[in-house]
């Protein structure tokens, strides 16, 4: 059982650092739209957004990717069919949990440990995309519509 939570551990911390550098990379899509609103005003809103969960998105399916590999590595599913260890980890991460696929007795932790890695790093991206969110609508309302401050 402690091979299992370290693995996942470790797993899990090689995720948060994944998404530690989506973080960064965040900082892009909101300089720019901040920056942006001095010429288009309330029309960065939307853009903003879509680039600020597409870096997201893209991050939690790394870290689903990374899930997968771990499990190949270690042979923690039957592999059936091409796919079936980003299928399990994708079902996992997010917390369907279907159980169509069964992990190996030896490995059955890293599946609940997916589930805890994937609603913490989820519920993280919840709060960057609401503080992304805020953070233009705010910049928006104290510079005006048409970014000069004047209201």
């Amino acid at each position: 059982m402690l091979e299992q939570l370290l693995v996942g551990l470790a797993v899990s911390l090689v995720n948060i650092a994944v998404h530690a550098v989506a973080m960064q990379a965040m900082r892009a899509p909101r300089r720019w739209a901040l920056a942006a609103h001095q010429q288009a005003p309330a029309r960065i809103l939307v853009p903003a957004m879509i680039a600020t969960v597409a870096v997201l998105m893209l991050a939690h399916l790394a870290e689903i990717g990374i899930w997968a590999l771990v499990y190949g590595a270690l042979g923690v599913i039957e592999w059936r069919a091409p796919g079936d260890g980003f299928y399990f980890a994708f079902v996992n991460y997010t917390t369907l949990g279907y159980g169509d696929v069964v992990p190996a007795p030896r490995w059955r932790l890293l599946g609940p440990m997916t589930t805890l890695n994937g609603i913490l790093l989820a519920g993280w991206s919840t709060a960057v995309i609401f503080d992304t969110l805020m953070a233009i609508s705010r910049h928006i309302r104290e510079h005006g519509e048409s970014g000069s401050g004047r209201h």
